[in-house]
């Protein structure tokens, strides 16, 4: 369950969970802190991403939100892998998936403008999260793969729904279905992200990106966003409680236990459809 909080009108506010947010004008940026643990998406940080966003949509001194990840090698790990799926029953992994679904819903209705800050490998649920954001930027060296596929799902917390709006369908199709990592310069291509920087600079070039949209008018980018996402509005809903549907149905799937179990022995999969 989401908890409540307000958030600091200026500086620096570091949340137990391993989330910064700091605020310099209209700009807010939000890290996750988690080095040690690959800047994972655990259901505490999960959370706490969601009380944000909760707080954000009644913020009208911010008006940008940038969202990256501490240090140089990870944007994120994601949310699960197989080791952590296999220490949790169906019903949390369904839960889990759910809760970042809601997450992210809620980060991609914020009013202000959100830009990802991909500044190293981004994986799985991760991913997801980056595609919920509006505009996406990224470290010349970063990665980004979908691997739900090799492990017997499919990416549940958005991916299907979003990245065809980004690349195509069939290229969507094509990402997700080989769960192959693609580069940095494969992402500028497929139109995944705007633009790549050297990873020393990254940041600073997207701080310089988000306080030039943040000294527009607010009711200009507000207004524009707004218009943007009822353009792409019909076809969402159906599409993300198709998604929700399925992904409950196939975690009790024996393709999914089989993928799971395959990674655990460092072997190839067996999947039969079932």
């Amino acid at each position: 369950m989401e908890v409540p909080i307000k958030l600091a009108p200026h500086g620096a506010e570091r949340f137990p969970e391993g989330l910064l947010v700091e605020r310099n004008g209209a700009v807010m940026t939000l890290t996750i802190d988690r080095e040690d643990d690959m800047n994972r998406l655990i259901p505490q940080v999960l959370v706490r991403l969601g009380s944000i966003a909760e707080a954000l949509r009644e913020d009208d001194q911010t008006q940008v939100l940038i969202i990256t990840g501490a240090g140089s090698l990870f944007f994120s790990m994601g949310i699960m892998n197989p080791v952590i799926r296999a220490q949790l029953s169906k019903d949390e992994v369904v839960r889990l998936v759910m809760m970042a679904n809601r997450v992210f819903d809620a980060i991609e209705a914020l009013p202000q403008i959100v830009i990802a800050c991909i500044n190293g490998k981004v994986l799985a649920g991760a991913v997801e999260l980056c595609l919920a954001c509006d505009i996406r930027y990224a470290a010349e060296h970063a990665t980004l793969c979908m691997p739900e596929a090799a492990w017997g799902g499919f990416p549940g917390a958005g991916g299907p729904v979003r990245l065809p709006q980004l690349v195509g369908r069939a290229r969507a199709l094509d990402l997700i279905c080989t769960a192959r990592e693609i580069d940095s310069q494969a992402m500028r291509d497929y139109g995944i992200v705007q633009d790549l920087y050297p990873g020393p600079t990254l940041r600073e070039s997207v701080a310089a990106i988000a306080a030039r949209m943040a000294a527009s008018g607010p009711l200009a980018t507000r207004g524009a966003k707004q218009i943007v996402n009822t353009r792409l509005a019909p076809g969402f809903k159906p599409a993300r409680e198709l998604a929700d549907t399925l992904r409950r149905q196939l975690e009790w799937t024996h393709d999914v236990d089989e993928g799971i179990a395959a990674h655990r022995e460092n072997r190839a999969p067996r999947f039969t459809g079932r």
